[in-house]
């Protein structure tokens, strides 16, 4: 989808008439204030546009569908991210050991999506492909470059997406409000799995 292609999250972002830069704020800043005021739940594409005091085909022309409109919020700070662990400092950047980047790369994962819960829920609850679109394809690639490094004979693609499935935003939200448990319970958690999976006995 169109909106979607706003978050090539790894780049940088495309020029811009400013007319169109003007009302892609206006849009982002409407969607920011409901989502503050109403949940993710409750944003649509429609409301946005009212609210915006744009046209509602400004809103589908510009981000597609409600997905995209979504990833275009959580934009601006995925970017830091990908700037912070492809070229930040270590353990999280370049420079330490590939088993420790993997530990921090995942901490810091779960930190990204607790800090803007509400919109990776309602991502995942959108069915379909969404949840592996956008960003998860590339924390993908770096997270099975990773393992390529610590464990060179394992089956990397796999085992990154076995490390990705545990930091999902729905599951780390049924965690913190059924379970009872904080962000360093589920931290430590990953890291019995990383050392599991980057320590332990892998075949392959």
């Amino acid at each position: 989808m169109r909106g979607r292609r706003l978050l090539p999250v790894v780049g940088q972002p495309q020029p811009e008439r400013a007319d169109a830069a003007r009302n892609r704020q206006k849009i982002i800043e409407a969607a920011t204030r409901m989502l503050a005021e109403r949940g993710a739940d409750e944003l649509s594409l429609d409301e946005v546009a009212r609210v915006a005091g744009v046209g509602v085909g400004t809103v589908y022309r510009r981000f597609g569908d409600r997905a995209g409109l979504l990833y275009a919020l959580i934009d601006e700070r995925e970017r830091r991210f990908q700037a912070a662990f492809l070229s930040g400092p270590p353990p999280l950047g370049p420079g330490a050991p590939a088993a420790d980047r993997i530990e921090a790369f995942l901490y810091a994962l779960v930190d990204r999506i607790v800090a803007q819960q509400g919109l990776y829920v309602s991502l995942e609850k959108g069915g379909g492909m969404n949840k592996f679109s956008g960003p998860y394809r590339v924390h993908h690639v770096h997270l099975a470059t990773l393992i390529a490094q610590a464990r060179p004979r394992a089956a990397a693609p796999y085992l990154a997406d076995a490390l990705l499935a545990p930091v999902s935003a729905c599951l780390i939200a049924f965690q913190r409000e059924e379970r009872g448990m904080n962000v360093d319970d589920i931290k430590a958690g990953l890291t019995s799995l990383t050392a599991a999976v980057i320590r332990g006995r892998v075949p392959g």
